[in-house]
């Protein structure tokens, strides 16, 4: 069967997610792979040489700026009864521009797979992670997001051809004006090995530099649960969680959070969890491999100390 992967990217590099939906997508058929934007040249080699991409689609125009979700379901539309499955990592842009191609093409969407089955039967999570279901898809093009933190990602191979893609339609109904990014020197959230994020327990946004040290010690990405998002404490794009970003760090730090249900379907599929909260029946406790019931005002500085010697 063929099989086209979209590719998630800045213009430049590949973001976190797509080597291992190609890993899943693998399962299914023969890997073409979707390269759409502005500019694209430099992602198409990159992801030329990721393993079990047989061919590379570029296709680039001006009017594909900021990844504009309409346009690009619009470009899949003109090629999506080529393949018999479309998929992409259920990020924010993924989750963005699949929907859209499952309407477009009448079909429904399977939603943040974490298994394949077979070429039609595949598991996911279903209430909050709770629990798995099986699901069959007899649409004729199955159109599919990827829970990337299920599937290992893809290693490296002699680089792939790469084809020009004509552009597809300008749709109109919306233009890209600009974007403001934030800018770290540490691991991007959904691809750090170790992640210290922080709850609506820390108080305020001033005191997530204490969380900012230790983070710093470990060479770990900074997040925060969606109570201190809501709170103002961190930016969005910080959030964890089942409507935030689902990671699966080698080490994940929980400060200062309660662990509701929605927390923990993001990131309790961490390989080793600590976590530190005052109240010792908090939940996050329940799927915690260490826990320690402290102050973590306390706590967090003599950790990073304690790093530091």
């Amino acid at each position: 069967m063929a099989v086209l992967v979209i590719a998630e990217h800045d213009g430049r590099q590949l973001k976190p997610g797509f080597t291992n939906t190609v890993t899943a997508a693998a399962k299914l058929g023969e890997v073409t792979a979707l390269v759409v934007g502005k500019e694209g040249a430099d992602a198409a080699q990159a992801v030329a040489k990721v393993a079990g991409v047989k061919k590379v689609l570029l296709s680039e125009a001006p009017h594909y700026e900021g990844s504009s979700a309409e346009n690009i379901a619009a470009l899949v539309l003109t090629i999506a009864e080529q393949y018999s499955h479309l998929l992409a990592a259920a990020s924010s842009y993924g989750k963005n521009i699949m929907p859209r191609v499952a309407a477009l093409l009448d079909v429904q969407q399977v939603s943040e797979i974490s298994a394949v089955e077979s070429t039609d039967t595949f598991v996911r999570p279903t209430y909050a992670g709770n629990a798995m279901a099986t699901v069959q898809s007899s649409d004729r093009i199955k159109v599919i997001t990827v829970r990337a933190t299920a599937f290992d990602p893809a290693g490296e191979q002699a680089a792939a051809p790469i084809e020009k893609l004509a552009p597809g339609p300008d749709v109109g109904l919306s233009k890209f004006k600009g974007a403001e990014l934030s800018k770290s020197e540490r691991p991007e959230l959904t691809a750090a090995r170790i992640i210290v994020s922080g709850g609506r327990g820390m108080g305020s946004a001033d005191n997530f530099k204490i969380l900012e040290a230790l983070a710093d010690k470990l060479g770990a990405a900074v997040g925060a649960s969606r109570a201190a998002v809501d709170s103002g404490f961190m930016p969005n794009e910080y959030q964890v969680g089942q409507t935030g970003k689902i990671v699966a760090p080698d080490l994940y730090i929980a400060v200062g959070i309660s662990g509701a249900i929605q927390h923990l379907a993001g990131m309790k599929d961490s390989k080793v969890i600590v976590a530190i909260n005052k109240d010792a029946e908090a939940p996050i406790f329940s799927v915690a491999s260490y826990w320690l019931v402290d102050d973590l005002f306390k706590a967090v500085p003599e950790l990073t100390k304690e790093l530091s010697s």
